[in-house]
């Protein structure tokens, strides 16, 4: 656990950089609307983080280039596992819903597990290597450009 929080942290960071706050969902974020809560009731933030990137294209071309990573519905492994929602997870939900609750087309889960964590970042920077751009007025407004 000590090592999934540590991953997490460090790659929600790196990934703040990358995309910008409010396109990082991780508990252990200042900029997250639950943090407070977070830190009176936990004693690490853990592994689980999600992004939005935008579009479906941005998210596929993502989960297409990760190899660290392993594409998988369930989150719960202590490797690291990387899931697009709206096409798994939340795959039967009707579209209008899964709008109401978030779950775009561009949105992406990542559990870190145990893997060295330089590991991972290359790892994602490979998935971000050469990302399409996002388009004016993209899901949640526009994606940070690369």
């Amino acid at each position: 656990m000590r090592q999934h929080d540590a991953a997490g942290r460090r790659i929600s960071g790196w990934l703040v950089e990358r995309l910008g706050s409010e396109r990082v969902y991780y508990a252990g974020l200042p900029t997250h609307p639950q943090y407070e809560l977070a830190k009176r009731q936990m004693t690490g933030f853990g592994g689980m983080i999600s992004i939005e990137l935008g579009t479906r294209e941005r998210a596929a071309h993502l989960l297409g280039r990760v190899k660290v990573f392993s594409l998988a519905e369930s989150l719960g492994g202590v490797e690291s596992l990387i899931s697009h929602p709206a096409s798994m997870t939340h795959a039967s939900v009707p579209p209008e819903m899964r709008a109401r609750l978030g779950i775009t087309e561009g949105l992406v889960r990542l559990s870190c597990g145990v893997e060295e964590v330089e590991d991972l970042l290359a790892d994602l920077e490979r998935g971000f290597d050469a990302m399409p751009r996002a388009k004016v007025g993209s899901t949640r407004e526009q994606v940070a450009a690369d």
